[in-house]
Formats: C-alpha cells, structure tokens, sequence
C-alpha cells in the first residue's frame, strides 16, 4: 500500500475510533428533559420547579444513577410562551434525545406540547393541579385532578367547619385549567342546590395586576349572604390580587379565599399578614411533620444553599408541586429499572402501580391504568409567616377522577388512555 493510501486507511481508523468513543460516551448518560419557564409571568412558580428536578438528579446520580448510568440534565427555558413550549418539547425529544421530560405548569403549556410528545412518543411528567378531562399515554400526571383538590376544597367551604359558604365567587385566569375547573365546579354547586345567582365568574389575563374593580364586586356580591372566593389566578398576578384584598380591609373570616395555584412560592412576595386564614388547597404543605417530609425540607435547604439559589439559600420553601416533581423522578427512575429500559413503551407498562414513600406522609400509587397519582387530600391556613396550617384532609390517598362526573357524557369515558390523548 502506498503512503497515501496508509495515511487514508489511518485517518479512516481515527475517525471510525472518535465516532464510537463519541458514540460509547453518549452512552454513558441518560438525557432528561426540564421544561419550565424560567422567564416570563410563571417563572414566580415554574423556575424552582426546575431546581428540584437538578436537585433530585443530583440525589439519584450520588445513589449510583439509574441502570449503572449517571443522568444528564438538559434545561430549556420556554418563557412563559405557549407555542415556544411546544418548540422545546421538540427539541428535546428530536435533537437532545432525552428519554423522558419534567415540566410544564398551567395547562395551557401542557396542551400546546402534547401533540408533541404525542407525535414522537415521548413521555412528560406533569407535576401540576389541573382540570382533568384529559388521559394521554405519553403523560403522567402527578398533581391533582379536580376531586383530588377543587372539589374537595369547596366542600370544604360549604361545610360547618369551613365557614357554611353559600355564595361563590369563582375567579380565575383566562385559560382553560381555570375555566374548566369553574365549569365542573358550577355543575357541582348546582347539585348541591346553589342557585344561579348566587355564582359570579370572572376572568383575567395572565400577568394581570389591577384588581380594585374586581375585590370592590366581591365586597358588595358579599353583602348577600356567607360568601368565599375560589381561586384559579395563576402566577404573578396572585401579588397584586392579595395586596388588593388587603387593601379592601376583606379578611378570611368575612370572605373566605381559597386558592388553587397559591403556595408557600407565591405567599413568598406577599405581605401575609392581611391574609391569615385565607387558604389554599393542595396534596402537601411544607408545615406537614413526619419525618419524610423532615428530611425532603432538609435536603433542599442544602442543596439550595450549596448551589446559591435565589431566595431559597436564605429561606428554603417547599410546595405541592416540588413534591409531586420530586415523586414523579424518583417513580420514573423505579419504572426505567424494573423495565431495564429506558424504552417509552416499557417505562410506561412498569410506571402501572409503582408506589413512593411522598414528604406528604402516605405511601402515594400511581394508578395501573389512568397515568394518574392516588394522592391525600389537604386544606391549609394562610399564617402570618407565609406558611400554612392543615385544617382539614382525608385520611389517605384518593384516586384521581380524570373524567369529571359532574360533566355531561364522561360516564361513558374509559379511565385508561389510548394510542393518543382523549380531549
């Protein structure tokens, strides 16, 4: 062989050894997937989301990884657009590879990538209280449906215990989870034999900040009987909402708020004080004592200040859908080892019935059919500390209703999903 053709034959042996050693080395990781606004009007909620999707990375990888492999997590920022989540959710699927997504908060960013995820099988772990009326098998859904937290809460409301409320205002950001929501709640409350007039249902854009006019109708509608307000605001404009009820002089025990998508990040900018008793819904509070839970507020609070993250490395909180992310990782990672794959079809038949030991308490399912968690039930008082007091919850976990019986024609639904998403 002559010289030229040695060096060619080299150069050929070179580039076959680089592509395998870049071949073995990506091997060596299994790629996850963040998709939370880390910009825009839901980075006050979503970015520390993302913070405890690296934290419980970071726990995994210590412990050995999942099937001998370290986990590689990939970030984006959709900021807080609609389509360009879905834009994310492509690229992560299509080009970075990733065998599995965590993200998305309000519905609408859920909706805008399922096709996607749909489209290429990938799978998304949803970490949020939503509406329901929706069952994908490329989606796993870890916060609550309606009866594990909306219609808990306004039975709560209207009992003896809560207050007797027998007006309602049903208040919202204009988007689907809230009207949705407020759709399943009207139907629940004319079962209960609330009449018409005595619901009001208002709508406001996200980002929204002037609430005077709307606090100033919920004053005078209050005026006809026990009234309570229920919450479906989501991100910043919870601020300026609760500043404005402060300013209106409406406290808790004249009309009653519960919020839905208010925790322990959004009280954070707030001055709580003109807000003790008001309450929130949700599956966990960080006031929660058990030692799961003790251990779980720890965790973080190291690793917050380890890494210097904002707020939290002087005041570490935690909230529901922390929670619900840090159990959505740790089923996933459980499912891709008795699966011995990170296959999409093979994760998702091992994910059927998988169980974890959650901060909440209880030993939470993940349901053998449905994608969806059995999860416990709570009702929490705003403090003047920014924290929350369980004053009610179910004994154990519930399973989730995705299909709400309180809308005409779901009896008819099956409870497990199909090839693609039933809308």
């Amino acid at each position: 062989m002559n010289r030229r053709g040695t060096l060619t034959t080299l150069a050929a042996s070179l580039a076959l050894g680089l592509g395998l050693t870049t071949a073995v080395h990506a091997q060596d990781t299994i790629k996850v997937g963040v998709l939370h606004s880390l910009s825009g009007t839901m980075a006050i909620s979503e970015t520390v989301l993302k913070d405890t999707v690296l934290m419980a990375i970071d726990d995994i990888n210590a412990k050995g990884g999942v099937l001998g492999k370290k986990l590689e997590p990939v970030v984006v920022d959709p900021a807080s657009n609609w389509p360009l989540f879905a834009e994310k959710a492509k690229q992560l699927i299509t080009q970075d590879k990733v065998a599995v997504v965590f993200g998305c908060w309000t519905s609408v960013s859920r909706k805008s990538v399922l096709p996607v995820f749909e489209q290429n099988n990938g799978l998304l772990f949803y970490p949020v209280q939503y509406e329901g009326e929706e069952l994908s098998k490329n989606v796993f859904y870890t916060g609550a449906a309606p009866n594990q937290q909306a219609i808990p809460a306004v039975e709560y409301l209207m009992s003896k215990e809560g207050g007797g409320a027998k007006r309602f205002v049903l208040l919202g950001t204009d988007y689907v989870y809230p009207r949705t929501t407020n759709k399943i709640l009207r139907a629940f409350l004319k079962s209960k034999g609330v009449k018409e007039a005595d619901i009001i249902e208002t709508y406001t854009p996200f980002g929204h900040s002037d609430y005077q006019t709307i606090v100033s109708d919920i004053k005078k509608f209050s005026t006809g009987g026990k009234t309570a307000v229920i919450s479906t605001i989501n991100g910043d404009s919870n601020v300026p909402f609760y500043k404005e009820l402060g300013n209106a002089g409406l406290k808790a025990k004249d009309v009653p708020v519960v919020a839905f998508s208010v925790g322990e990040e959004e009280l954070r900018g707030v001055d709580t004080k003109p807000l003790v008793g008001h309450l929130a819904a949700w599956n966990y509070f960080m006031s929660v004592k058990n030692p799961t839970n003790t251990a779980f507020i720890k965790q973080w609070g190291d690793y917050a200040k380890a890494k210097n993250i904002a707020g939290h490395k002087d005041k570490p909180l935690t909230n529901d859908p922390m929670e619900a992310t840090w159990i959505g990782i740790h089923m996933w990672k459980q499912a891709v080892e008795k699966a011995k794959s990170t296959d999409v079809d093979k994760v998702t038949a091992a994910m059927a019935g998988q169980t974890f030991v959650a901060p909440d308490g209880f030993t939470v399912k993940m349901d053998e059919k449905n994608h969806h968690l059995h999860k416990p039930v709570m009702v929490g008082e705003i403090k003047a500390d920014g924290q929350f007091n369980v004053v009610w919850k179910t004994k154990g976990p519930i399973k989730a209703q995705p299909w709400s019986p309180f809308i005409d024609g779901n009896d008819k639904k099956k409870d497990e999903p199909d090839g693609k998403s039933a809308m």
